[in-house]
């Protein structure tokens, strides 16, 4: 997802707007007065929720964020408004008078949610508000990418105007995509796809979802009679399933879940986000799913940044060699938490200029004497001392990346010293391992450690000796 990093579409939302308040606290009593806890406040947290919670979500990608929609003549709208502005985003919202802007308010304690109360209103907007939504859209559709709608049912996507802003995308080419809600889904025909889950896919097309083949029939009742070019439905923990002209399932990522919420925003502003791109639908899901996976590991509505994003794909992955390469500072903080989880550590050190197989032995069978094998490798400096100008061949970086690289190798630790001495008083091994020629030899760091361990060369296998070869062959064909 590195390609994204560059990226700054311009992304419409539309949709219900409301504000996420948060009260967070302890709990370590019963209330006198009835049969409650009593929550001791400690701080107070505004966010943006509903269609704001998109917005949210794609300023932390890196879009441009437009953003139409309808508030109250009240305080809260107010305050969602300047929520907006400090987010850089380009404002539209119609006032309606007597309306109240949405404001969701939780008590949290001890990480747990304790109640939510709401102020509201859910009626549908009026006819003058529509029309002045309609008249924004028009005047500036040339420059989105993308428009997504965000519906939560508290009555600014009424029917009327949802088709009249499906119809208007579709005449100007650009894709609408849709978080739907309820049961009537004929507000959100001819939309490019719609992002329900597993429930309310089952409610809108009246067909229970339970396996693979109900699946297939509500994924492809939604395609035809919304008429959309791709036809969604997230399947929480089992990912989200795709239907264009063939079924599949793009699978989810494990991670521990502290809170969904807003996890449907994230699924729909990632995909949004991809297609402004030019993801195809199947990198987008594949995208819509790591976003998912980031945000459902914090508390409360949140969001997924690219870095958190790429960071969270790397860690599910098998990691970079790179990530082996440990500073001093690293790897004395890393063998600490190590030996604390019962870890034994092993440590050798050496060279490695031209890797070969009696050298991957070595260190196979160094890691076997115990859990993690931590390897010093002589800077370029140092290999100069040791061995003369001519060598290293290999620079430090190539060869701390290639021993990275190997199974066998944990982590790779370049020193400078001609002696690994203050590196293993560093590390705190329990175990060093050297070559076989240092029998009946005084070894560097023997006494720092529980217990030395030799290991044998591979007859015949050596750098100096594939040097030797190297140049022989040279000489042989002049």
């Amino acid at each position: 997802m590195k390609n994204l990093k560059d990226k700054t579409p311009n992304i419409l939302v539309i949709g219900d707007l409301m504000i996420d308040h948060y009260l967070w606290g302890t709990t370590n009593r019963i209330s006198p007065e009835a049969p409650v806890q009593v929550v001791d406040i400690e701080k107070e947290t505004t966010v943006l929720g509903g269609a704001g919670n998109v917005i949210s979500n794609l300023k932390a990608l890196g879009a441009k964020v437009s953003v139409i929609g309808v508030i109250g003549d009240d305080d809260i709208g107010e305050e969602l408004n300047q929520i907006l502005y400090k987010l850089d985003t380009d404002v539209n919202l119609v006032t309606e008078n007597g309306r109240k802007t949405s404001k969701k308010s939780r008590i949290i304690a001890s990480n747990q949610q304790i109640i939510r109360y709401d102020k509201e209103s859910v009626n549908d907007i009026n006819q003058q508000s529509e029309i002045s939504i309609l008249n924004s859209l028009k005047k500036n559709i040339e420059k989105y990418d993308v428009i997504l709608l965000s519906d939560y049912g508290k009555g600014v996507l009424t029917e009327t105007l949802t088709q009249k802003i499906i119809s208007i995308s579709n005449e100007n080419n650009k894709k609408v995509l849709v978080d739907p809600k309820g049961k009537n889904y004929a507000k959100y025909k001819d939309a490019y796809l719609l992002t329900p889950n597993k429930k309310e896919a089952s409610e809108a097309t009246s067909i229970n979802i339970q396996d693979k083949d109900t699946l297939a029939l509500s994924i492809e009742k939604l395609k035809v009679e919304c008429k959309l070019e791709i036809s969604l439905i997230t399947l929480s923990e089992d990912g989200i399933a795709i239907f264009d002209n063939n079924l599949r399932t793009k699978p989810t990522v494990a991670r521990e879940v502290f809170d969904v919420t807003g996890a449907g925003d994230t699924v729909l502003a990632s995909i949004g986000f991809g297609l402004s791109c030019r993801l195809n639908i199947d990198e987008c899901i594949s995208f819509a799913n790591l976003a998912a996976g980031v945000v459902v590991g914090k508390l409360g509505s949140a969001t997924a940044t690219l870095n958190e994003i790429i960071e969270y794909e790397s860690s599910l992955n098998k990691s970079t060699s790179y990530s082996h390469i440990k500073s001093l500072n690293e790897i004395e903080i890393l063998s600490k938490e190590l030996k604390a989880k019962g870890k034994k550590l092993v440590f050798t050190n050496g060279c490695f200029d031209i890797l070969h197989v009696g050298h991957v032995k070595y260190l196979e069978t160094a890691k076997s004497f115990g859990d993690i094998l931590v390897l010093g490798l002589n800077s370029d400096v140092s290999v100069r001392r040791l061995k003369g100008a001519t060598r290293p061949i290999n620079t430090q970086e190539d060869r701390a990346y290639t021993l990275a690289a190997l199974e066998s190798v944990d982590y790779v630790v370049l020193f400078e010293d001609d002696t690994p001495y203050d590196l293993i008083k560093v590390v705190n091994p329990h175990i060093l391992v050297k070559g076989g020629d240092y029998e009946g030899k005084n070894v560097v760091g023997q006494d720092l450690v529980d217990e030395l361990k030799l290991v044998q060369f591979v007859e015949g296998r050596s750098t100096t000796k594939t040097i030797q070869r190297i140049k022989e062959n040279e000489t042989n064909n002049k």
